[in-house]
């Protein structure tokens, strides 16, 4: 390997702007980017841009009319009608968003290629995750689906197996979608339960299609879900699976909305525990996937109280130079972020939480547990179909 890691960042990604009050504000993407510079970040890792997305290279997941619907409604966003799920209200039109959209699956695909090609050992793309775009709309903020398409670019390159891992609150349905039937594809999806939260999908029982029986793996977490459920949940699935499956690149998607603050979603879970998944899946990296890791963002709307901060440890992490939770966030990053939003930027680096949970191997399972019916269900999904005890 010729170096550790990589942050892909350009400054064009915040022209993703779907326009005033919209949750998915591109300030977030900003306040992250200036406070990995506070924290010296970007001297620890190789900072750089891709290109933006050819018509060729999102055509590995998306239909060719859908991309020809967006680039008409890039050039007038008038033209939007709903079709294609653009100019929606999640998903309203806008001049350039082409452009932008390309741009960001430029960053996560040329992230893809940087890892397989061993230039690096993890590449972070905190821009991406757009993980609800389907390959013939628009859904859910999520334009491009860049998490399917470093996918896809992997399988193109020639992985055998790949897993992708996602924990943003809400489901990743458009990359399960993406390789629903294809068996070199594991993924994997904690979120809110569909019954409570958009999309509505990701119930335990979707498990992948005909040839790819127990690819796809769902937990459906209950709302109000803590930090000590999160975790005990994701290490009674994912580990145990990535272990099984064998991937050859770990993907994962650090959706920060699951976050007690966050305004659209209902989980309670805190900055210190995003930092315990995002080490976890590090860690599942080394021991599994010789290193291999592509690491985006996705979800979460409280813009500076705490994504910014998620994302700046996810930076962390990768770069082998994590951030003490107990650290200061940095006075001239507080002075950007009230400059920019008018809020009271957070002062130190954690919620002042110290997540442990119970294991779910050691001690058993409260069949009176929401959370522990959730996490079992899931087992008795998809553990047989990878010769695993439920």
């Amino acid at each position: 390997m010729s170096g550790r890691a990589q942050l892909m960042w350009d400054e064009a990604v915040t022209g993703y702007d779907f326009g005033p009050g919209h949750p998915m504000d591109p300030v977030r993407l900003a306040l992250t980017m200036r406070l990995v510079e506070a924290f010296g970040l970007d001297g620890k890792l190789r900072v750089t841009a891709a290109k933006a997305a050819g018509d060729s290279t999102l055509r590995l997941v998306h239909r060719s009319d859908y991309v020809s619907a967006v680039r008409r409604v890039s050039a007038d966003p008038a033209a939007a009608d709903g079709s294609f799920g653009l100019g929606t209200e999640d998903d309203p039109a806008f001049a350039g968003m082409h452009e932008a959209s390309a741009l960001i699956a430029g960053q996560s695909v040329g992230a893809a290629d940087a890892v397989w090609r061993g230039e690096v050992l993890h590449a972070v793309n905190f821009a991406g995750g757009l993980h609800h775009a389907m390959p013939g709309a628009a859904s859910g903020f999520c334009v491009y689906n860049d998490a399917a398409l470093a996918i896809a670019r992997l399988l193109e390159l020639g992985a055998e197996r790949v897993a992708y891992v996602d924990v943003d609150v809400h489901h990743g349905d458009g990359v399960q979608a993406a390789f629903w039937d294809d068996p070199r594809v594991l993924t994997i999806s904690l979120h809110e339960h569909p019954r409570t939260l958009f999309p509505q999908t990701g119930w335990p029982e979707e498990t992948g299609g005909e040839h790819a029986e127990g690819r796809a793996v769902n937990v459906a977490l209950p709302p109000g879900t803590t930090d000590d459920g999160w975790l005990r949940a994701f290490h009674a699935v994912v580990p145990e699976l990535i272990g099984a499956f064998g991937p050859q690149v770990l993907v994962t998607q650090h959706g920060a909305d699951t976050h007690i603050e966050d305004p659209l979603a209902h989980l309670a879970v805190s900055l210190d525990a995003q930092r315990a998944v995002q080490q976890a899946c590090h860690d599942l990296a080394h021991e599994h996937t010789e290193g291999r890791w592509v690491a985006l963002g996705g979800g979460g709307y409280a813009i500076a109280d705490v994504v910014p901060r998620s994302w700046t440890h996810l930076v962390a992490i990768a770069a082998g130079e994590p951030v003490d939770p107990a650290a200061e966030t940095p006075e001239e990053w507080r002075h950007e972020v009230y400059a920019r939003t008018r809020q009271l930027a957070p002062s130190r680096m954690t919620d002042g939480r110290h997540p442990h949970w119970r294991d779910f191997e050691d001690g058993g399972y409260d069949p009176a547990d929401r959370l522990d019916q959730a996490v079992l269900a899931t087992r008795r999904a998809v553990f047989p179909a990878h010769g695993l005890l439920p």
